[in-house]
């Protein structure tokens, strides 16, 4: 042991760079490309495989412009490549960098999955209506998948997180190379003799077969002709969850569901029991409201019912019904009850008449006293004195108003002669 000589890993992985890339500056292969990309500098990656290989290849962006029908090119295309292995130290791996690439149709692979689904297809296998229904609430549900594989730690997680009743029986298996396809086979029977000889509150609901992406060749146990038989014959429903979303296998044409990820798988599963914790949280939530808006009202009700607010009640309601009886009363009411008003109204309205008549009445009598006086006056003698004349009268008062008259007047009688300022009495001769 302690002759023994140890060399670094980079030395080692060195090394063998040197003696591949060495011995394999040019070589020329055919083969099915898959997992074709395309990255953000320009180089496309991409596998090329056959039935029992695969390798790693890669397309630098300058190659890529002498080569434009790389843009053409698709999973399953089958390609002829020349270029060389270079080994990537860092990573400890080796790829074929191609120069030139052309294509030669579609792979084996590709050409096989096409034929066995038109097969398939025609013996009814994927027709609809055979189909079972999922069930919403399933009990007890059945995974075949990989024990450790992300796809089964994806699904579990799920369903712990959004289930609370359902039992998932794991069975482990093969899911990638030559014996799985035999291998998942297996387990669905095992899986389905099982659940038949369970008690009927230990059967299974769903079996869920799974795994995750992969290129077509790593998915390829999922094509198998006899596995498809299985699924279809199978007298519990099926939910395939292979592969991610764009990847398809003839497990997902013939289960009773086709799920584009084990997590979905695991979403419906759990869809409708999420649902209905929904429902009865909310259900939940509207008893606790409800409640408390019971009791509150009951305690209203007490607290309403106490002695001192019973006659705080009554006094309040026997002060309203007093008022009430108050507005009531007949002997304050006479006058609105006897329609009084209406002839006080009219006795007013009379009254106004009356009084306007009588002013108009007046004013005309006060106007016709005016204009006698207005004329009395300018008959009134007196008046014409102040233009210079004079009358006489008797000591009787009578007016001496001619020769004659005055002629007969007894001679020392006493005449008044007037003036507009006064008179004087004379004696006649």
């Amino acid at each position: 042991m302690n002759n023994l000589r140890y060399v670094s890993v980079s030395s080692l992985v060195n090394e063998l760079k040197g003696l591949l890339e060495g011995q394999f500056r040019s070589v020329s292969i055919e083969g099915e490309i898959t997992n074709l990309s395309l990255s953000s500098s320009g180089h496309y990656y991409f596998t090329i495989s056959d039935k029992n290989a695969s390798l790693s290849a890669c397309l630098f962006k300058m190659d890529a412009m002498r080569n434009p029908e790389i843009r053409t090119l698709k999973d399953g295309d089958k390609v002829q490549c020349v270029g060389g292995i270079g080994v990537y130290a860092k990573r400890g791996t080796f790829q074929i960098i191609v120069k030139r690439i052309t294509k030669q149709g579609k792979g084996d692979l590709k050409e096989q999955f096409e034929m066995l689904k038109k097969k398939l297809a025609a013996d009814g296998l994927f027709d609809l209506e055979v189909k079972k229904e999922i069930p919403k609430l399933p009990k007890r549900v059945a995974i075949i998948t990989a024990l450790r594989g992300a796809a089964l730690a994806d699904f579990l997680n799920i369903m712990k997180r959004r289930s609370h009743w359902v039992d998932v029986l794991v069975v482990p298996t093969l899911v990638q190379g030559d014996t799985a396809a035999q291998a998942i086979r297996k387990s669905l029977f095992n899986t389905i003799k099982y659940s038949m000889q369970a008690p009927e509150d230990k059967k299974l609901d769903v079996i869920v077969l799974s795994r995750g992406g992969g290129s077509l060749e790593d998915l390829w146990c999922f094509n198998d002709e006899a596995l498809a038989w299985d699924i279809f014959n199978c007298p519990i429903p099926t939910i395939s969850a292979v592969g991610h979303q764009v990847d398809y296998s003839i497990c997902d044409f013939v289960s009773d569901l086709r799920c584009e990820t084990p997590s979905a798988a695991a979403q419906i599963l759990s869809e409708e029991q999420s649902r209905l914790i929904s429902r009865l949280e909310n259900s939940r939530r509207h008893l606790v409201m409800s409640s408390k808006e019971i009791i509150n009202s009951r305690k209203d009700t007490v607290s309403l019912a106490r002695p001192d607010r019973l006659l705080s009640t009554v006094q309040r309601n026997h002060t309203r019904l007093a008022r009430r009886l108050e507005k009531l009363s007949l002997h304050k009411r006479e006058v609105e009850l006897l329609h009084i008003h209406d002839y006080w109204f009219r006795l007013d309205d009379l009254s106004k008449r009356a009084l306007s008549s009588i002013e108009k009445k007046k004013e005309n009598f006060v106007n016709i006293v005016e204009k006698k006086h207005d004329l009395l006056l300018a008959l009134n003698p007196k008046n014409i004195l102040n233009r210079g004349y004079s009358y006489l009268s008797s000591t009787d008062g009578s007016v001496v108003s001619s020769i004659d008259e005055f002629d007969d007047l007894p001679n020392r009688s006493v005449v008044d002669i007037h003036f507009h300022d006064g008179k004087r009495k004379v004696i006649k001769e």
